[in-house]
C-alpha cells in the first residue's frame, strides 16, 4: 500500500531552528571578531544547507556556515577568448593574502575559542555539538567567478560562487547564493509545495537507511533539493500524496541527464566532478524510494 498522507505530512515539517540559529549566531560572532587577523578585510558570513534554506529535517542539526574572503577570488577563464583571457591578466594581479592564509586563520580563531570541538576535515572545519550548540561545519572560502566576457574592468560580465579546497588539494566551486534563491522562487512558484516536499524526500531516504535499504551518503539532501529541483511546477499541489506521486512518475519518466543542480550552474547527475551526484546513486535513491512505496 502507498505511504499514507499523514506519514507524508509528518515527515514535511521542518525540524527545530532555535538551537540552530543560536549556534550560528554564535559562531558568527566569533568568525565576525574585531581582533581576528583577517579583521581588516573584506569578508562575508553566511549560512548555506538545509538550515539556511528552510529544508532542515529533525534528524539533520548540522549547521552549515560559509565565510567568504572577497579581498581576493579564483577564477574560470575558459568561456572566454584568447584576447579577453590576456585583457584579463593585464587587469588583474596575484593576491597577496590567499586562501591558504585565510583558511589557516579561521581555524586559529574557531580552536582559540572551541578548543578541542574544532577539528580541520577534509572539505570544511568541523565544530562538534557541545551543550546546547548543535554540531557545525564552517567552509573558508573565497569569491569565485566563471566569466563569459571581459574587455575591461569596467566591462565584464561573470556568474559569482565560492571557491575553496579540501585537505588533498582538489579545488571546489559552487554557489550557494544562487542554490537558495532558486529554492526559495521555486518554493513561492508552486504556492510553497517545494520545500515541505524536499523535507519529505529527506526523510523518506532516512526512512530507507533506517530499513537497510539504502546506505548512507548515497542521496545527499543536496542531491535531493536539486533532483526535485527538475519537477515541474505543476506537478505540486492538492496534497502531500499527489504531489508525491506525480513528482515520483515525473522523474522516473524524464531523460535525468538534463537534469540540472538547483544553482543552475552545473548538470546534477554527472561523473567525475566533486558537485555532482552519480546517475547510479540517483538510481539507487529512486528504485529504494519506489520499493519503500510499494512495500509500506
Amino acid at each position: 500500500m502507498p505511504i499514507p498522507e499523514s506519514q507524508l505530512e509528518t515527515w514535511s515539517h521542518q525540524g527545530s531552528i532555535t538551537q540552530s540559529s543560536a549556534t550560528y549566531n554564535t559562531i558568527k560572532d566569533v568568525l565576525e571578531g574585531k581582533n581576528t587577523p583577517y579583521a581588516g578585510k573584506s569578508y562575508k558570513v553566511f549560512l548555506q544547507g538545509s538550515y539556511g534554506n528552510d529544508t532542515n529535517i529533525y534528524s539533520e542539526s548540522d549547521v552549515d556556515i560559509v565565510i567568504r574572503l572577497d579581498d581576493c577570488f579564483h577564477h574560470d577563464l575558459s568561456g572566454l577568448s584568447p584576447l579577453q583571457q590576456e585583457a584579463f591578466k593585464s587587469s588583474n594581479t596575484d593576491a597577496t593574502y590567499t586562501h591558504d592564509d585565510f583558511q589557516k586563520d579561521v581555524l586559529s580563531v574557531l580552536s582559540s575559542r572551541f578548543g578541542h570541538d574544532v577539528d580541520s576535515g577534509e572539505k570544511a572545519i568541523a565544530i562538534t555539538a557541545n551543550g546546547n550548540r548543535r554540531k557545525s561545519d564552517v567552509i573558508a572560502a573565497t569569491t569565485y567567478r566563471r566569466y563569459h566576457k571581459f574587455i575591461s574592468s569596467s566591462d565584464q560580465s561573470y556568474d559569482e560562487g565560492i571557491c575553496f579546497f579540501t585537505s588533498s588539494g582538489e579545488q571546489i566551486a559552487n554557489y550557494p547564493k544562487q542554490h537558495s534563491e532558486n529554492l526559495t522562487r521555486k518554493h513561492q512558484n508552486t504556492s510553497r509545495w517545494f520545500k515541505p516536499m524536499a523535507r519529505v524526500l529527506k526523510n523518506l531516504r532516512s526512512r530507507l537507511i533506517t530499513e537497510g535499504m539504502l546506505k548512507s551518503g548515497v542521496a545527499p539532501s543536496y542531491y535531493l533539493e536539486g533532483l526535485l529541483y527538475n519537477v515541474p511546477d505543476s506537478q505540486f499541489g492538492k496534497s502531500y500524496d499527489d504531489t508525491f506521486v506525480n513528482a515520483m512518475n515525473w522523474i522516473l519518466g524524464a531523460d535525468r541527464q538534463d537534469f540540472i543542480c538547483a544553482n543552475e550552474q552545473y548538470y546534477l547527475l554527472r561523473e567525475g566532478s566533486p558537485v555532482t551526484w552519480r546517475t547510479e546513486k540517483c538510481d539507487e535513491f529512486l528504485n529504494a524510494a519506489v520499493d519503500l512505496w510499494k512495500q509500506w
